[in-house]
């Protein structure tokens, strides 16, 4: 009985001096059951950002619509409100509607030209062929050249008199040749070219990266049943690069919409006035040759709203898509 007592007494000692076991605490949590350490990782994160893009996007914006009631002169300290003038202006301007035609020809063209070029140079140099690093070096490199720059060279590519097309149609025994700085419709065909040779590489790269991701044995699979190339590349391949097919649609729709170093060093928007005049040319004509920013910032601010029109419904088409 004394051992038995002794021994419950060392028990009872023991469990009196063994620490007692806390218990972790659980995070305060916010919104959702989220902690508040996520919201304010998110706030460090993305306020910055925000007010950047207040500062110089969202504030340049609102300040070019506001001008676009007026009719500010760019040498004038004072801007004078005017209401819709300026938009009535535009819409019965006769090179307005020519100048709309150019921005559209050159942008479709583009895009077009780009992506349908970039992914048939991606799909032939994602095979193992000798040399092939070099090549996509030498495609991706005018991507990053000044577009004005590339606009000087092809000057002397096009030139009608000694330029390098000018030699190869002799050569084929073409002696008509065309004169692309007189011609309106010439001269945006060549504007449009050179453009393409600058943007080729963008789409090339971006391309080139999707095929990385491709499932293979998709492919593998529509073979072994006896699939057409074409079947398979356009049932099995195109499906899976539609992702990275819209991110181009709308980047390389945005970039062809902003050129204008290759305009103003080929053909300043000529010939014949407004031959290869796009509405981003158009608007600096208007706001630093003409010094009509008002005008100018109506012209910005309608290309504005159909680019974010043309946007809406592309993202859209590829919601419905995915469906």
């Amino acid at each position: 009985m004394v051992n038995r007592s002794f021994a419950r007494g060392r028990q009872a000692a023991a469990v009196r001096s063994r620490p007692e076991r806390v218990l972790p605490q659980s995070p305060v949590r916010g919104l959702k059951g989220r902690p508040w350490s996520d919201y304010a990782l998110f706030l460090v994160l993305v306020v910055p950002n925000l007010v950047l893009l207040g500062l110089f996007v969202y504030r340049p914006l609102v300040d070019n619509i506001r001008l676009s009631f007026t009719d500010w002169n760019i040498s004038e300290p004072v801007a004078h409100y005017i209401g819709f003038a300026n938009y009535r202006e535009w819409w019965g301007r006769e090179d307005s509607w020519q100048i709309v035609t150019n921005t559209v020809v050159f942008t479709l063209a583009a895009v077009v030209g780009s992506m349908v070029l970039g992914l048939a140079l991606a799909l032939l140099l994602d095979r193992k062929l000798f040399g092939r690093n070099v090549v996509r070096s030498a495609i991706f490199a005018p991507f990053v050249i000044s577009g004005a720059a590339i606009g000087v060279a092809f000057q002397f590519i096009f030139d009608p008199s000694f330029g390098l097309v000018q030699d190869v149609l002799h050569r084929l025994g073409v002696r008509d040749v065309p004169d692309f700085y007189q011609d309106p419709h010439w001269a945006l065909l060549m504007v449009t070219v050179t453009y393409i040779w600058k943007n080729l590489g963008y789409a090339f790269v971006i391309y080139l990266a999707a095929l990385q991701g491709v499932r293979h044995e998709l492919m593998e699979a529509a073979e072994i049943d006896g699939a057409s190339r074409w079947t398979t590349f356009s049932r099995v391949l195109l499906p899976q690069l539609r992702p990275t097919t819209f991110f181009l649609s709308i980047t390389v729709l945005l970039n062809s919409l902003q050129v204008f170093d290759i305009i103003n060093v080929m053909t300043r928007g000529g010939p014949l006035g407004t031959g290869t005049t796009t509405m981003v040319y158009q608007v600096y004509l208007e706001s630093f040759r003409n010094f009509r920013a008002g005008y100018g910032a109506t012209v910005a601010t309608i290309m504005f709203v159909v680019l974010l029109i043309v946007t809406l419904v592309q993202v859209r088409v590829m919601d419905r898509s995915d469906r």
